[in-house]
């Protein structure tokens, strides 16, 4: 049997970058990965679908100044665009597999199982450890509706060869919007069915409006308030049926969430408590088990299930893991992003907090068209809310723009160090950029 320090279970952004900090420290590390190797974010998740976006930029890009230098609009070629994200995904796995191999960190693939708490299998290998760290991730969610096995996921989405003519997705979250802008920037017919009338419900809602107006102008179809009842094959399309709703579609996508990946992990055999959100772990990510961490999108938690927080609890949990560390996981403020033509970004006290204490907070909205980083883009659907508390202290900023991306990231540095208007305006940024507009904000 072989014996180690600690093995990690997932090869994702989490998992590979504890497994590197694990053999810093000196240690003895294995690591198993039951799918590709890299998880989910490289292979088939965020970058992957930012190589496709990045199409879509371009094109909008210049959309945006028809009549302003240019005469049209151009075509996406699917099938070169997507021969462009494989040029990053291909050599994902490979490149993981490598860069663990250099580190002389041993490699398993195979699903883990657990025999109890210090030990496990994989692919009919028993190995033993002192202790382990579970990261391994989330997979699309599947809706329980008859023909459910006709649905695909964001996973086949971004593997697809063709671009069918007309694509349906259920699901109104950041993967169904994001997914639906490339689809018909690449020329589908677009549908985004939703079953309540509450779209991207983490954001502020009068700048979702906002975007969902948007979007229907680039011609993208909401329906809202939609319950799916059934999928039905109707070669060789798909109608998907509702409650007084049908539409003939040629496919149709699942984004109603993604679930944890715990199943076949055998935990109970360990003493790991898990519900449907996730593995239960405390403020030092440490399960039920003592010799047991984990992070990562598998957990059950509040902050937001996205690689860099992966990423950041990867790095603080190999130093909790040590013998005699105390300190507890203490979050920074974290972005959320929803990318497009026109991105969605927001940091901040979370909407459900400011819907449920309404009365603490009072909030400005400034459209941002006529500013001039915007104006000379020509983006005139630019705007910016933010949300102060009792004190006049902002707390939340949500903000629509074809820069939002990169202005979110300023105004996280700005909030985190409770900057005043006089500290920001002591610096000196390049101008015309997002940066150089902070202190008419602060």
């Amino acid at each position: 049997m072989n014996t180690y320090d600690v093995i990690v279970i997932g090869s994702g952004p989490a998992g590979n970058a504890a497994a590197y900090g694990f053999k810093e420290q000196g240690k003895k590390v294995a690591i198993i990965e039951s799918d590709l190797w890299g998880g989910t974010c490289p292979n088939r998740g965020c970058d992957p679908k930012k190589m496709l976006m990045s199409g879509v930029e371009a094109q909008k890009r210049v959309s945006t100044m028809i009549g302003k230098g240019f005469k049209q609009v151009p075509n996406i070629n699917w099938e070169d665009l997507m021969a462009f994200k494989r040029s990053y995904t291909d050599h994902v796995p490979e490149n993981t597999k490598t860069g663990l191999d250099e580190a002389e960190i041993d490699r398993y693939q195979g699903q883990a199982e657990f025999v109890d708490a210090h030990n496990i299998m994989a692919n009919d290998q028993t190995l033993s450890a002192d202790q382990f760290l579970i990261a391994t991730g989330q997979r699309p969610a599947v809706l329980p509706i008859d023909g459910s096995d006709l649905l695909q996921s964001s996973t086949d989405f971004l593997a697809l060869e063709h671009l069918p003519k007309r694509v349906a997705f259920i699901g109104a979250g950041y993967i169904a919007f994001e997914l639906a802008v490339i689809a018909n920037a690449a020329g589908s017919e677009v549908h985004i069915i939703h079953h309540n009338e509450r779209p991207l419900k983490e954001f502020d809602k009068e700048l979702v409006d906002d975007l969902v107006n948007h979007l229907e102008a680039e011609g993208i179809h909401f329906h809202f308030n939609i319950n799916i009842k059934s999928i039905e094959l109707s070669q060789p399309n798909y109608k998907i049926v509702g409650e007084g709703f049908e539409l003939m579609t040629d496919m149709v996508i699942g984004a109603t969430g993604r679930v944890p990946n715990v199943e076949g992990l055998h935990l109970d055999r360990a003493g790991v408590a898990f519900d449907k959100r996730g593995i239960q772990v405390d403020d030092h990510l440490q399960t039920t088990q003592a010799t047991i961490f984990a992070c990562g999108d598998v957990l059950a938690k509040s902050q937001p299930k996205l690689t860099p927080v992966a990423g950041f609890e990867a790095n603080y949990v190999v130093q909790a893991m040590k013998a005699g560390s105390t300190e507890k996981i203490s979050y920074p403020l974290i972005p959320t992003i929803v990318f497009g033509d026109q991105r969605l970004a927001r940091i901040g006290v979370s909407e459900k907090e400011l819907a449920e204490h309404a009365k603490k907070y009072h909030s400005q909205t400034i459209d941002l068209s006529s500013w001039y980083t915007y104006q000379r883009i020509n983006d005139q659907g630019a705007s910016i809310k933010l949300v102060y508390d009792e004190q006049d202290q902002i707390v939340a900023i949500t903000c629509l723009s074809q820069l939002a991306d990169e202005l979110i990231n300023y105004l996280l540095l700005v909030l985190s160090k409770k900057m005043s208007h006089e500290e920001v305006a002591k610096y000196i940024f390049a101008y015309p950029s997002p940066a150089s507009d902070l202190s008419y904000f602060i």
